[in-house]
């Protein structure tokens, strides 16, 4: 009788099952919306490039996809934790092997199951396959047919093939297990190991343990017989003979007294606590079988304190996880055309996850794991798999070893560039920072003083990770407003390192207070504000902060995230003030993976009139300049295209496009226009090739508040895009307001970003 479905797995069922089935689908890089398009995309125009490939087949990696392109291949013969399931229960295996590429490397994947068993069709199998892919991924395949499935393909295709049940657990393991050594104090040369499992992933581990020093001898090798020693006879083949060693263990109880570490490549439960204490001292256990460990991490913590400890589950420390391995190892591959991953290439990934362990883990990551507080020790020795930083540590080790080792085959000027253009498939975030930073860092060495940028809520737990991040580049030194005991409590109490020296102003015990009170009000004195309340609005954080730039003793001023928008605005407005006195509105720059749009006014006017929503859209272009350094094309908004509805709300657009021509005549702008046609270039070309706009719209104004911020917050939410705002415009001192729900991130980049407006001369 089939067991009753939990509602964990009516959960999985559904996740698979619910709207469009399975978990991938084609979607075209290029477009196919017009009769010029489908010429282009098949016949005639695909003639071209096929002869193209006839006449020099190296140029199918210039002309089609091949060469971000995978093939996941499996048999369904030793699916992990279900055996033998055959290849179509194991599609959706396959399919998640696929997004997981897509998702950290931005890999390409058709999955394929094939009907065959035996070593020889599989192998004509994938050999036929090999023109359509740019490397090979083996996935389930069981053991011993595995092994010389791979090395056969390796021998006869010029593409990389990986096992990855082998390779992949191994590589992790292995980083992992560096890791532990040096937080044990125990080298690779002396330490004893015991294996559990003698298959593909076992065996895989031993040899790059080989490598990194672990001695033959040392190494005890257990299958379900008992120990794989010398001259044994049951249950032996040629792959378990390369582990024999003279010893006198016969079973894995035997094998594990005086173990260093116990590596488990088998089932659930075989490792029991009696076993644990006769172990040695400082031990290590990576217990990696799934879903249920050799043993549980709270039954070693019974009987030992002094273990460190891997699992492959994710509740649990120390996840050995091969999302960790495949997807970079293959993109680093790709990269360089490599004919295959050798043992330079998987040894490189190895170094650099170890590596990267020891590195201070950005907050993204701890969000995504909880808010978890992840630092190199007994409980961290392995990255997280949502570590962006992953791609970019392991994929270009990777490309440098085949180019050293002589299999990359379209080598890589500039590592650097390289890694560099890595995080740029993630978001467009990465290169408009780095934009912005260059620039930062480029006044930073001419004037050889960093930049002044204080943040009015200083006891908040997101700015102080975010101070000590922008320390760490040393082009800005923060400071912070706040009780200076209390901040320097949560200071101790975050751990963060780093912030002990920062300079930390208390506005209601400070010197300037009362002259900065004084001045004030003196300034408002006609506008109701009497000097007991310019003495008690200089004790709040964010009004002291505003005249510390206008005095020039901070270089700008971040608000929030602790307070409404709001609350915020009204210290910089009445402190700060806006240039010419116009009203000011809050642009978000919004980076998607191919453009860059900003977003006006998304924070400020609910209603703007005709003359300020042209004012609004000239300060969005003055910041664009500034920002992008090109000239801008503005689309004024409506739901109506250029009179196609006559009402006051397009009335109003309408008049506001012609007041701004009128005061900017060389601006590349038009309207009214709808969303979708300011977008897209062929549309509007289709459509009203009487547009001023040269291209598709880099700035949107939008008629109103309503309609900009639902816009920017759907997009920002639903799409693959990273927000940046919202930008204050026209500040007479550009002083900005991070959300309340603004990450440590998006502090950051928001510091940078206003810190270099403040160094900026107006267009």
């Amino acid at each position: 009788m089939d067991k009753e479905l939990t509602d964990k797995d009516k959960q999985a069922l559904d996740y698979h099952s619910k709207g469009r089935k399975g978990k991938v689908e084609v979607v075209s890089t290029k477009p196919c919306v017009t009769s010029r398009d489908l010429s282009l995309a098949y016949t005639p125009g695909v003639a071209v490039p096929c002869l193209e490939i006839n006449k020099d087949p190296s140029n199918v990696y210039e002309y089609t996809a091949k060469g971000n392109l995978v093939g996941v291949i499996s048999n369904g013969t030793a699916v992990l934790g279900l055996g033998n399931i055959g290849p179509m229960a194991s599609k959706p295996v396959m399919e998640g092997k696929g997004v997981l590429f897509k998702r950290f490397a931005d890999i390409d994947v058709f999955d394929i199951e094939v009907s065959e068993t035996s070593v020889e069709g599989m192998v004509n199998v994938i050999k036929a396959l090999g023109p359509t892919f740019g490397g090979i991924n083996l996935e389930d395949i069981k053991a011993p047919e595995c092994f010389e499935i791979e090395k056969q393909l390796i021998d006869i295709m010029d593409i990389p093939v990986f096992h990855d049940d082998q390779h992949g657990t191994a590589i992790i393991a292995s980083a992992g297990f560096i890791n532990a050594l040096e937080i044990q104090g125990k080298k690779a040369s002396d330490v004893k190991v015991v294996f559990s499992g003698a298959g593909a992933a076992a065996m895989a581990c031993a040899k790059l343990f080989f490598e990194l020093g672990v001695k033959k001898e040392n190494l005890l090798m257990c299958d379900s017989k008992g120990v794989i020693y010398k001259g044994r006879q049951e249950g032996m083949n040629k792959y378990k003979e390369e582990f024999a060693i003279d010893t006198d263990s016969r079973t894995l109880s035997d094998a594990m007294k005086g173990a260093d570490a116990f590596i488990g490549c088998s089932s659930a439960g075989v490792l029991g606590q009696d076993m644990v204490k006769t172990m040695a001292p400082k031990a290590i256990i990576f217990a990696m079988a799934n879903p249920t460990p050799e043993i549980f991490p709270d039954e070693v913590k019974e009987v030992r304190d002094d273990i460190v400890m891997a699992t492959g589950r994710t509740d649990f420390p120390n996840q050995v996880n091969n999302v960790l391995g495949f997807p970079f190892i293959f993109r680093g591959a790709l990269d360089v055309r490599a004919k295959k991953i050798n043992l330079e290439m998987k040894l490189a990934a190895v170094h650099a996850l170890a590596d990267l362990a020891k590195e201070d883990v950005p907050e993204d990551v701890r969000m995504a794991y909880g808010n978890n507080n992840f630092s190199f020790g007994p409980h961290y020795i392995i990255p997280k798999p949502f570590d962006r930083r992953v791609l970019t540590r392991v994929s270009p080790a990777v490309a440098k070893a085949a180019m050293e080792s002589g299999v990359a085959q379209t080598p890589i000027a500039d590592i650097k560039e390289y890694a560099y253009n890595l995080e740029q498939r993630f978001g467009g975030s990465i290169s408009f920072m780095k934009a912005v930073k260059d620039g930062l860092h480029h006044m930073v060495k001419n004037s050889k003083q960093k930049l002044r940028v204080v943040f009015s809520a200083g006891n908040n737990t997101r700015i102080l990770n975010a101070a000590k991040s922008l320390r760490e580049e040393e082009i800005i030194e923060p400071i912070l407003l706040g009780d200076k005991e209390k901040i320097h409590q949560k200071i101790q109490d975050l751990g963060l390192n780093g912030l002990d020296d920062i300079e930390i102003i208390d506005p209601e015990n400070h010197e300037k207070s009362e002259v900065f009170a004084q001045e004030y009000f003196e300034k408002k004195q006609r506008r109701g504000v009497t000097k007991y309340l310019a003495s008690e609005q200089m004790s709040n954080e964010n009004y002291f902060g505003s005249m510390m730039v206008q005095h020039g003793l901070a270089d700008t001023l971040i608000c929030g995230p602790t307070h409404t928008y709001p609350e915020a605005m009204s210290p910089l407005l009445n402190v700060i003030g806006t240039k010419n006195k116009n009203k000011a509105s809050g642009i978000f720059i919004l980076l998607f993976k191919n453009k860059t749009l900003f977003f006006t006014d998304c924070t400020v006017n609910i209603r703007p009139n005709a003359k300020e929503l042209s004012q609004i859209a000239i300060d969005a272009r003055d910041l664009y300049v500034n920002l992008m350094k090109k000239e801008p094309n503005v689309a004024f908004l409506s739901f109506s295209n250029f009179g196609s509805t006559i009402d006051d709300e397009t009335t109003k657009v309408k008049l506001a496009v012609e007041l701004t021509k009128k005061q900017c005549p060389d601006m590349k702008i038009d309207g009214e226009v709808q969303a979708d046609v300011a977008v897209n270039k062929s549309l509007m070309d289709k459509l009203f090739p009487f547009s001023n706009l040269e291209d598709s719209a880099d700035i949107l104004v939008f008629p109103d508040l309503n309609s900009a911020n639902i816009s920017y917050k759907l997009l920002s939410e639903l799409a693959e895009c990273d927000p940046i705002g919202p930008v204050l415009v026209p500040m007479n001192k550009p002083s900005n307001i991070v959300q309340r729900t603004g990450s440590v991130n998006q502090i950051v980049n928001m510091s940078y970003l206003t810190a270099l407006l403040s160094k900026w001369s107006p267009v």
